[in-house]
């Protein structure tokens, strides 16, 4: 510690000009260097922690440049958060690197580190939270400096020109701020690259900077290894001549795998639920967006949006308090617009409900050149009373519109539209040909409702299941994270009901007692999550939804399932608490109280956990040390990578320990709906094949994207309100979905040309299915040439004839569709695979292998 403040204060007097920092370090290798970390105001701050070195503090040498060591993960992912200012490092007593930054909502953020490469969980410190008060300017920290007194750290900083300091003795607890009259040094000031960066310097050993620069050097290697595409393929591969492959299979060289691998991740994101899967077809049907859904950002979005005509909006007296505005029509008309337009189709019939008091009234639904496809007229009483009506238009359209006209004074609420032939004809159901495109992919589980919907954006955004159930008047309608509105018409009762009606299990998943680590409302509560003294509440609610799934018709929650029509149990197994969040003290603290109540009350339910929204880094690793010592049965792991990276990383969990908890890969895409892209997955998904004694689930995400509402891409099914648009990626899901099994038979593969690049890009998995007692071989071929194989199965025989399922196609297209054929089997399995091919061969065994084990 003395060590460093000796060479901070000396450095602290200097200015440093460093042009972009000499190329070329000096060739001995110095026993002790100087280290200096700063961040930079490139890209809004968000470029994270950098490092230079120098020998004599007057010739620096970037390691990167700008590599980024640790990010900051504090807010959004926005213009705005995610941002780091004046970074401020130094080492304690011990040997223990701690880094110190700034940045908005008055908090300062730390973490630790051994080697400045693995870095602890970031901690978030409301330094000025006793004095915003005392000021009508917003605090702004300019400077951060740490010296030693006694057993205890003191941080300094400044706000308005006054200096206040803060003492820790463990970084996790921290005084409130007080004055400082004394001296505090600034951060050294230096000038790189034109620009005026502040940051500290520390002597540390040259082996320090030797392993930071190898770290730099490998991430860069391996990006620029995982930026494949067509175009590099065929420069890649020139002069390459078409590959055999010799396969073997042996069925006694076999195990036990996962029976559900494939499955669906439902979020409402891209308007997936309403004006999507949700039925509905009146957007804001019960006058209920607000300014507060985007922030502010959108005035037109308020209680009329999707609205026009000669009415206003009244709160006197509503049918429901948890809906309180409703429209008053006075002798005019009223219109809605739907989601785009209305789509309709002729002689199809269609639900029209309403909540009315006041005159007669009169519902058509009309044309986009005011032409009437149907109508029906509606008395109302002096009182709420809902009214009813089928619709049956004369026409099929794509931009009709709900007009309803009155000859007095008309007050109105909840009106709705829906087509009667929803998924599996439920009311308040689901749009059949997006339920049904679904359907098709065979899932074995649906995860719902998020993603970040559930844990909300800041901690009065919640995802609160208790707020969708019930009638649809009483639910409570919600901002969505992703800047629109939710209804809450498709609710959990109509989630879990989905799951039943497609033979998939349930996975309902809850926010663990934090906000969406992408949250970018409620300040610093963001980070400090729901307090304590109100978590006993919260876990209660999630026990209740245990109750509510699987709770006999006489208990309290199981009671509100069966008056919803459903008196049986839905027989919940599956449960996720957490989604992609900041493995913080705060997080883990509230997680696991979560995860005990539930083991302790419902040990048979299995609760999924989480590991933080990438592969690696901080989140990922403290997670996994959280799940092992909670020993979880699943965790659920997400990453969303490039083509290259699938490609390259087919091994991944190869050496996941067996021992340990099992993966539920949540979330995965390979950023792109390019064939290309769809192959690469098709690739790696061999690989979670292989590995499906670890591996138990796995789900592309997003699921679902209204066309001119995308928010997020890659998505794996596109839609309007009259088509469905499903992805070349889609089919790749969905002839894994079509095609599993529940025993992996071990293949060896030996290829024509022995090249590592030719050898990623051919996939072989091999599954065999007990149920029908069918083989199933898929092999994928990600070559600019062709591939032709020759499989050699030992110790079992097949049926002459068997089903062989092609795509194939130019990779940087998107309209590649399997198509299938029945062929001898001795032809499916020496059949050349095309350049850029998936193939599925599915035949009946003679002799099939059964084998005892349970997964």
């Amino acid at each position: 510690m003395k060590q460093f403040l000796k060479h901070n204060f000396l450095g602290f007097i200097l200015l440093f000009v460093l042009s972009g920092f000499i190329s070329k370090p000096t060739v001995e290798k110095p026993e002790k260097v100087y280290l200096f970390a700063y961040s930079t105001v490139k890209n809004n701050g968000k470029n994270g922690l950098h490092f230079a070195w120098s020998s004599d503090q007057k010739n620096w040498f970037a390691i990167g440049p700008e590599h980024p060591f640790l990010k900051s993960d504090y807010g959004s992912w926005g213009p705005t958060g995610k941002s780091m200012s004046e970074a401020f490092l130094f080492k304690d007593d011990v040997g223990i690197f701690h880094c110190f930054w700034s940045v908005k909502d008055d908090v300062l953020a730390h973490a630790s580190s051994k080697d400045l490469i693995n870095w602890k969980s970031q901690r978030y410190v409301q330094a000025m939270k006793n004095l915003i008060k005392k000021t009508d300017d917003k605090p702004v920290i300019q400077s951060i400096t740490v010296s030693e007194k006694k057993d205890q750290y003191d941080i300094h900083w400044i706000v308005n020109n006054t200096r206040y300091y803060n003492t820790t003795k463990d970084f996790e607890n921290y005084t409130e701020a007080k004055t400082y009259t004394g001296t505090s040094p600034k951060l050294i000031e230096v000038i790189i690259q034109g620009d005026i960066q502040k940051g500290t310097i520390t002597e540390v050993d040259w082996s320090l900077v030797e392993l930071l620069t190898k770290t730099m050097q490998s991430v860069k290697f391996k990006d620029k290894q995982n930026n494949t595409s067509p175009k590099s393929d065929s420069l890649l591969f020139v002069g390459l001549k078409p590959v055999t492959a010799q396969i073997s299979i042996n069925s006694q060289q076999s195990k036990k795998i996962s029976n559900m691998l494939t499955g669906v991740f439902f979020e409402d994101i891209n308007y997936a639920a309403d004006g999507g899967l949700y039925g509905e077809l009146i957007q804001n049907r019960d006058f209920e967006y607000a300014l507060s859904d985007k922030k502010g950002r959108d005035e037109k979005w308020n209680a009329t949006m999707a609205w026009s005509g000669d009415f206003k909006i009244s709160k006197d007296n509503p049918i429901h308090p948890n809906n309180p505005n409703y429209a008053v029509v006075t002798k005019g008309a009223i219109s809605n617009t739907g989601f785009d337009g209305i789509a309709l189709k002729a002689n199809e019939k269609y639900d029209f409900s309403i909540f009315a008091k006041g005159e007669k009234c009169t519902v058509k639904l009309k044309g986009a050149n005011g032409e009437t496809l149907a109508e029906a007229v509606l008395k109302p009483a002096i009182s709420w009373k809902k009214l009813n009506a089928v619709l049956k238009p004369s026409k099929t359209v794509i931009d009709a519109h709900l007009e309803i006209s009155t000859t007095g004074e008309t007050s109105i609420d909840m009106i709705s539209l829906f087509p009667q032939k929803t998924f599996k004809n439920r009311k308040n159901g689901l749009r059949s040909d997006l339920a049904e495109t679904i359907a098709e992919m065979h899932p074995k589980f649906v995860r719902f409702p998020g993603g970040c919907v559930a844990h909300g954006d800041g901690l009065h955004n919640i995802y609160k299941w208790k707020n969708t159930i019930g009638s649809l008047e009483s639910r409570v309608p919600s901002r969505n994270i992703w800047n629109y509105h939710q209804s809450m018409g498709l609710g959990y009762f109509e989630y879990f009901q989905f799951c039943e009606d497609l033979g998939a299990e349930a996975v309902p998943v809850l926010a663990a007692g934090v906000p969406c680590q992408n949250s970018s409302d409620g300040g610093a509560g963001q980070q400090f999550g729901i307090p304590m003294e109100d978590m006993d509440e919260y876990v209660q609610d999630i026990l209740d939804l245990i109750e509510y799934a699987n709770g006999s018709a006489t208990s309290v929650w199981g009671k509100k399932r069966a008056e919803a029509g459903h008196p049986k149990p839905f027989n919940l197994k599956y449960i996720g608490i957490g989604n992609e969040d900041l493995i913080s003290d705060v997080f883990e603290e509230r997680y696991r109280m979560i995860v005990k109540a539930v083991q302790q009350k419902y040990p048979k339910i299995i609760v999924i956990g989480t590991v933080g929204p990438f592969n690696e880094g901080t989140d990922y690793n403290e997670g996994w040390r959280i799940a092992n010592d909670l020993k979880l049965p699943i965790v659920d792991e997400h990453y969303y990578q490039s083509p290259g990276w699938f490609i390259n990383n087919q091994d991944f969990y190869d050496g996941y320990d067996r021992s340990k908890s099992k993966v539920y890969l949540g979330e995965y895409a390979s950023w792109g709906n390019k064939f290309y892209n769809a192959l690469a997955e098709a690739l790696y998904l061999t690989g979670v094949e292989r590995n499906g004694d670890v591996v138990a689930m796995a789900s592309y995400a997003p699921l679902l994207a209204r066309e001119k509402h995308v928010q997020w891409n890659t998505d794996l099914i596109y839609f309007t309100g009259s088509e469905v648009k499903p992805t070349v990626n889609y089919f790749v899901q969905k002839l894994y979905g079509q095609n599993p099994g529940d025993v992996y038979l071990q293949s060896s593969i030996k290829l024509s040309d022995t090249n590592n690049e030719v050898s990623k890009r051919i996939g072989v998995s091999a599954v065999q299915d007990n149920d029908s007692g069918d083989l199933i071989v898929k092999l994928v071929n990600l070559l600019p040439v062709a591939v032709t194989p020759s499989m050699d199965f030992a110790n079992f025989s097949t049926a002459e004839n068997a089903a062989y399922t092609l795509m194939s196609g130019n990779p940087e297209k998107t309209t590649a569709r399997p198509v299938t054929q029945k062929i001898a089997t001795k032809e499916a399995f020496s059949k050349e695979l095309p350049p850029y091919s998936f193939a599925v061969i599915r035949v009946k065994m003679i002799s099939k292998t059964l084998l005892n084990e349970t997964f």
